[in-house]
């Protein structure tokens, strides 16, 4: 069995558990999405979206009915090219992705915005968006 310098079985165990808590943060899979932590965390768009069935668009479109939607389609909206130029559907996947670096995924667009890295808020918001967004 290895030992560590001092010898000591404590001292590989502590060891070995710094290790493990300090790389589960990496491995660690989203909770259960938090549907009101989502409308706080929404308070980052509000500035930019409405969400409202038939709201008017801010700087960026109204966000009502975007699950389904073809990205960049919405025809009482004015966007740039490059969101003119997006090829896929608004999912929870396809949110998600979009939330962790918006200029990534859709290089040149506008929206002046750094994305949201923490995936359990992400999980939260989008939850949030699908309650409210819904077409009934």
């Amino acid at each position: 069995m290895f030992r560590s310098s001092r010898g000591s079985r404590e001292t590989l165990v502590a060891g070995a558990l710094a290790i493990a808590a300090w790389s589960l943060p990496s491995l660690a899979v989203a909770g259960e999405p938090n549907v009101e932590r989502g409308k706080v965390i929404y308070r980052k768009c509000i500035h930019c979206h409405t969400i409202a069935p038939n709201g008017k668009h801010r700087i960026g479109p109204n966000l009502f009915g975007i699950f389904g939607r073809k990205a960049g389609s919405l025809a009482s909206f004015d966007y740039s090219e490059a969101w003119k130029r997006a090829d896929f559907i608004w999912t929870e996947r396809t949110l998600d992705r979009y939330l962790i670096a918006p200029r990534k995924m859709i290089p040149y667009n506008r929206m002046p915005f750094d994305g949201i890295s923490l995936r359990q808020d992400r999980a939260d918001l989008i939850a949030y968006l699908k309650k409210v967004t819904r077409k009934k």
